[in-house]
């Protein structure tokens, strides 16, 4: 008998054959659950990043609300929480994605937006960023990311000072404080009393830190030995420079003479929308003229009330006794002895084409009393005022590309009453900006994004 006895080469085939099988076998599984792997992180960062518009759409649900109705009046669509905010929930697209945005409705508005988006694959620890989270909620896992936004009021009427660029307070003894003229509480007879001052009179800067051609810090908001009752804010990398005689915080921190600022009254997320003033009206108008009033001559009286258009210098001495719109296209230029006069009961709304505008003499002469009867709006060509008047200002400036210098007075303490929205703001003089409250819903502007930032989506 014969007996066949197999090759060993025949065996080492076989066994490289496994091999490879096996080899390939691990590759393959290893390639898909590479894939698989990829495809559950993809979906993963879809899914977080569908958060922030998700979120946004919350914040532009909550400041259509504020831009109609404020704080005064929600719909039955707005429910009010044990948490004392006003909350709306939405459904976005078709996947069960849907926001619930909250309005905290203090002075001014604080809007809270929390976004739900359902996560395609139970996630692991791994799967929420810093600042996000992942809930349950009935059969499905959802992705949570939170965004919580203060506002101003609009534009010129959110605060005392507001600026796309630096601001330098570099006069002596300058304070900064706010009051509500019609309010008893905080104002007698509607004027300004140091005894009633209140802590609303912030101040705001979009602005970062620079430097001079020499090198030396350009500092976003440089307050100097100023005392401000209120808060201050810069934009982001920008810094508030106060020396040891400056204070910033609320009226007992202020009063008490307290050094530097107080805690949780500075920010540097400064993020305002600034827009720009546009033409006050097309048609018809009036063309001033002067008149003689108490035998004092006018060069431009302004006694209708309605629209006027100067296609000059706007100079000389003005009277105003109506409700009137003047647009200066030309430049304003008040010289000594020379003023802008608004009688009591009348209101003046000053629009300037021009770029340069400078008041002095006796400045602007508001006989009302009130902020809101006289507003200087600067167009975007008017890029220069300079008020160096003798007397109190009472008024609003809205003249968001204009460098503003306001100076004059000498020796003597100057008021400011009113607000200001500027491109850049340098203070020289011995100057007391009183920001009057009543102001922001004098002129519905709505409320602007002053700053937006992610916060924990797990906290109340």
């Amino acid at each position: 008998m014969k007996i066949q006895i197999k090759s060993q080469n025949e065996g080492s085939v076989l066994l490289v054959s496994l091999l490879t099988a096996t080899v390939i076998g691990v590759a393959l599984g290893s390639y898909l659950s590479l894939t698989a792997n990829q495809h559950q992180s993809v979906f993963r960062s879809m899914t977080w990043n569908e958060g922030v518009p998700i979120a946004e759409a919350g914040i532009e649900e909550a400041l259509t609300q504020l831009h109609y109705n404020g704080t005064a009046t929600f719909s039955a669509s707005w429910t009010l929480g044990v948490d004392g905010c006003y909350h709306k929930q939405r459904t976005i697209g078709t996947d069960g994605a849907y926001y619930d945005v909250a309005i905290k409705p203090v002075n001014p508005p604080v809007i809270i937006s929390t976004s739900y988006v359902p996560a395609p694959l139970t996630p692991s620890s791994a799967f929420g960023m810093i600042l996000g989270t992942v809930s349950s909620g009935g059969t499905k896992t959802y992705a949570k990311r939170r965004i919580q936004v203060s506002t101003t009021g609009g534009s010129a009427h959110g605060a005392a000072v507001v600026s796309k660029g630096a601001i330098y307070l570099s006069g002596n003894n300058v304070t900064i404080d706010s009051f509500i003229s019609t309010d008893p509480r905080y104002s007698t007879n509607g004027m300004y009393l140091a005894a009633l001052a209140r802590n609303n009179g912030d101040v705001i800067t979009n602005a970062k830190d620079g430097v001079t051609s020499n090198n030396k810090p350009l500092y976003a908001l440089d307050i100097g030995d100023a005392d401000i009752k209120g808060h201050v804010s810069t934009g982001p990398n920008g810094t508030v420079n106060i020396t040891s005689g400056g204070s910033v915080g609320d009226n007992a921190w202020v009063n008490a003479g307290n050094p530097g600022i107080e805690t949780g009254w500075k920010a540097n997320d400064a993020n305002v929308d600034i827009k720009d003033v546009t033409q006050p009206f097309t048609g018809n108008y009036f063309v001033p003229v002067g008149a003689t009033k108490g035998n004092v001559d006018y060069n431009y009286v302004l006694d209708q009330n309605g629209n006027y258009k100067l296609d000059t210098t706007l100079s000389g001495k003005i009277l105003v006794t109506g409700n009137a719109t003047l647009w200066v296209t030309g430049n304003v230029n008040i010289g000594s002895g020379d003023f802008i006069e608004v009688a009591a009961g009348a209101t003046l709304k000053l629009y300037v084409s021009g770029a340069s505008t400078v008041i002095g003499g006796q400045g602007i002469v508001n006989d009302t009393g009130y902020a809101k009867n006289f507003q200087y709006y600067g167009l975007p060509t008017n890029t220069s005022i300079d008020y160096k008047g003798n007397s109190t200002f009472t008024g609003t400036i809205n003249a968001p590309e204009a460098d503003v210098k306001l100076g004059g007075g000498g020796n003597s303490d100057q008021d400011f009453i009113g607000s200001a929205v500027v491109k850049s703001l340098t203070m020289n003089g011995h100057f007391h900006v009183h920001y009057d409250e009543a102001l922001q819903p004098a002129i519905p502007d709505g409320y602007l994004v002053a700053s937006w930032n992610e916060v924990d989506p797990t906290t109340p």
